[in-house]
């Protein structure tokens, strides 16, 4: 008989574990509730875990948007200050360029032949 008292308590202990892991957050079943305010209670339990989820969703999107946003933003001044400086860059690459150019020699003026009277 004290086996089947061991049993008896191992089952409550066992059985009330699974009650309280009812009131852990998350989808519960509810169609398994017989009593209607039972039943509205669940329902309203799994409203609310399911806005809660939303929320938090929904404020971590809002916070990789802001990141995202923020390096974008960062992207673009940095390709701004590359772009200026590959403008500075080929204005001196043209300069040193013509610098570097022959420059003409002015052309010896054209002897005239002699004028014959």
């Amino acid at each position: 008989m004290n086996g089947v008292l061991r049993s008896a308590v191992l089952l409550v202990l066992v059985a009330g574990g699974a009650a309280r892991a009812q009131d852990l957050p998350g989808i519960e079943l509810c169609t398994h509730e017989t009593r209607m305010d039972r039943r509205t209670g669940c329902l309203q339990s799994n409203v609310e875990y399911l806005q809660a989820l939303i929320a938090k969703n929904a404020a971590a999107a809002q916070q990789k948007a802001n990141a995202a946003a923020g390096e974008i933003a960062a992207l673009k001044a940095e390709t701004a200050a590359l772009r200026a400086a590959l403008a500075a860059l080929q204005a001196r690459l043209d300069k040193l360029e013509a610098a570097a150019r022959p420059r003409p020699r002015p052309a010896a003026p054209a002897e005239k032949p002699p004028v014959k009277h």
